[in-house]
């Protein structure tokens, strides 16, 4: 027997949540074959198969978040396809034996309001620990992920009465949302229509009138203003199981590390002739675009090599020099962003840096990384400049101890030599952890990134 385990997706991983089974079990799969996804803050990914054989044993079903290294599954290697039967199917019931009985009709009635309880603050810490509670009534079409689960006992939500859109009528996040928004408009038409009001009687007064009354008429009474349909203020959703760590990581970087940045103005020009020069037989030879995130990266590398402490961790009250240079590039995802990692980027040229910045975003956003590609990292670079953003202070990719942000390159009015010119410029942001790196330092790094970009005079081609 194989045992399939959840894979640590990063250095700072460690849980994944398993979202979708690809095969059941009983059926065969071959090698490096999609077995199921997982969710984590750095990724959402398909995990191959360790082994050709079946998979005889599910151990954690969709939607259950584990630690790292957790056994999911087990494939018993080199068995045919469909030699073995599923591993969860039971022995065949003697002839004799009764169907179980349905469950009391009890069993199916919601919770009552008052046995639920909210999660309550722990005195030990920011993070609110849950008070264990009942769980909503299971959906006859299905089981339920966690996150169905908490947002109906978030919302109070009788599952019974939502239709489930999932293989096998399973009720999904995107399902009980469609539902509250019917309920939504539904409450706002009831509230919108108005109450019936008297109305003054058309019928003739059978009382005969003795004389005229003197008493003025005194008007009507405003009426009362009409009941208006409120718009919703807000509108409540869950974070995402990404967005949830990356926010943790966030924190976590901030409270390690002591954020510094410093920010150096670059004449680009050089490379942006270079770039201009070049990018249409680029993009016929190879395919793609020619971007200045590779020569930013080549001058990085190169600057590393001068100031290896840039390339350093901090573990305890030790430093790491690491001997590779892995750099990670942040890349925007749709729901959250991914740092996959350059390998041994000091060994590439411009074009091959180029390709592995194609190749990583593509398969970033189509969920194909694997785990030994966003980890290992030893320095960043996040490129905003792609958005339009001249400047921003990027947070430490712990463990490490610097990453350098790049602005876009606009071209500006500059003074050379006591003259006006018109130049391309880009910001330089580096952000280094100060309890190793002291501002001279890296005012030095990024000076040396600088001066090789601005006095670019390598070919790419």
């Amino acid at each position: 027997m194989i045992d399939v385990v959840m894979p640590q997706m990063g250095e700072s991983i460690v849980e994944g949540t398993l979202t979708k089974w690809l095969k059941k079990a009983g059926e065969h799969v071959e090698r490096d074959e999609p077995l199921f996804e997982i969710s984590t803050d750095k990724v959402d990914t398909e995990i191959p198969a360790p082994a050709a054989g079946v998979l005889k044993e599910v151990l954690v079903e969709e939607g259950k978040t584990v630690a790292i290294s957790t056994v999911v599954g087990r494939i018993e290697e080199g068995a045919g396809n469909g030699a073995s039967a599923p591993a969860q199917a039971a022995a065949p019931a003697p002839a004799s034996a009764k169907p179980a009985p349905p469950p009391p009709p009890a069993a199916q009635e919601p919770l009552a309001a008052e046995t639920r309880k909210e999660p309550v603050a722990s005195s030990a810490g920011p993070y609110p620990i849950p008070v264990p509670e009942p769980q909503p009534p299971m959906a006859a079409d299905g089981p339920l992920s966690p996150l169905v689960r908490k947002m109906a006992r978030e919302y109070n939500i009788d599952l019974r009465q939502v239709k489930g859109t999932g293989a096998g009528g399973r009720i999904s996040k995107q399902d009980l949302e469609t539902y509250m928004s019917a309920q939504g408009a539904k409450t706002m038409a009831q509230a919108s229509t108005p109450a019936p009001s008297a109305q003054p009687s058309t019928q003739p007064s059978t009382q005969p009138s003795t004389q005229p009354s003197t008493q003025p008429i005194a008007p009507p009474p405003p009426a009362a203003p009409m009941p208006r349909a409120q718009a919703p203020q807000a509108r409540v959703e869950p974070m995402s199981i990404m967005r949830t760590r990356i926010a943790e990581h966030m924190l976590a970087s901030k409270r390690t590390s002591a954020h510094v940045t410093t920010v150096h103005k670059t004449d680009m020009t050089k490379v942006a002739k270079l770039r201009d020069r070049h990018k249409a037989e680029f993009q016929q030879r190879y395919g793609y675009s020619l971007t200045y995130l590779p020569f930013v990266i080549a001058a990085t590398v190169e600057a590393i090599h001068e100031y290896p402490i840039l390339n350093a961790s901090i573990e305890g009250a030790n430093i790491i020099y690491h001997n590779e240079i892995n750099i990670g590039i942040a890349v925007a995802l749709e729901n959250g962003l991914i740092v996959p990692v350059i390998r041994n980027a000091d060994e590439k040229n411009v074009l091959g840096l180029q390709r592995s910045i194609v190749d990583l975003a593509t398969r970033a956003r189509s969920r194909q990384l694997k785990a030994d590609e966003v980890q290992g990292g030893t320095f960043s670079i996040t490129n905003f400049g792609s958005f339009g953003s001249i400047f921003a202070t990027p947070i430490i990719n712990q463990p490490q101890v610097a990453i350098l942000g790049v602005g876009a390159v606009e071209k500006q009015p500059v003074v050379i030599d006591d003259a006006i010119a018109i130049r391309s410029v880009a910001f330089l942001a580096l952000t280094f952890d100060h309890r190793l790196i002291d501002g001279a330092l890296a005012d030095q790094f990024t000076g040396k990134v600088k001066t090789i970009l601005e006095n670019w005079s390598r070919e790419i081609l």
